[in-house]
């Protein structure tokens, strides 16, 4: 009888060893395939949203400088470029990522080809704003990896009371709406405006 229990025992304890050293060895396998965290894009898609963002900050210069030629070419770049950003990789993530993703970045295209359509830098401006307003959370969706950009806002850029955002690749404010050659303020309320949050590398 001591026998029987004692093979029972040994039968037993090597079940138990063995399903350790199983559910172990699984789970370093799962850590090795599971999908990558979200955020970590590949260098490709790094380099297309670098593009998106340099031909937004050509087409926010441009308002600056209240040139109406210069933004209309920027903005062609710009929808240029968002039309050609490739979403696939983030299907991987988790949290409807891909889903948001795809809506702001249709948004960007659409508010930019709205823009380049505009008679007037007023109504320019009020597209670009839109242009803001869509990438700005499209940053946050794909977890942007590049430099910390700023995202600021101007309490009265389209007058009293009424604002407008932008984002900045610098700390510095240097307003898009008011410029330097509003038609009443001039070059005065350039630097109108404040820094709301920051777009940091995750």
């Amino acid at each position: 009888m001591k026998s029987i229990v004692w093979v029972l025992v040994i039968v037993v304890l090597a079940f138990s060893i063995y399903w350790f050293k199983f559910r172990t060895v699984n789970g370093v396998e799962s850590a090795k395939t599971a999908p990558l965290k979200a955020g970590r894009n590949s260098l490709i898609f790094n380099s297309s949203i670098d593009t998106l963002m340099t031909a937004y900050f050509d087409l926010k210069t441009a308002f600056v400088e209240a040139d109406s030629i210069m933004a209309k070419t920027a903005a062609q770049k710009l929808s240029i470029v968002a039309r050609g950003i490739k979403l696939d990789e983030l299907k991987k993530d988790s949290a409807g990522i891909a889903e948001s993703a795809v809506m702001q970045l249709n948004d960007i295209k659409s508010n930019t080809e709205s823009l380049i359509k505009q008679p007037n830098l007023k109504e320019m401006r009020q597209d670009f704003r839109m242009v803001s307003e869509s990438i700005y959370p499209f940053l946050k969706t794909i977890h942007y990896s590049g430099p910390t950009l700023y995202w600021q806002n101007c309490p009265m850029a389209f007058g009293e009371g009424k604002e407008a955002a932008w984002i900045s690749n610098t700390a510095e404010i240097v307003n898009p709406y008011l410029g330097k050659k509003d038609p009443e303020f001039r070059a005065s309320m350039l630097h109108c405006g404040e820094t709301k949050d920051s777009i940091v590398a995750r």
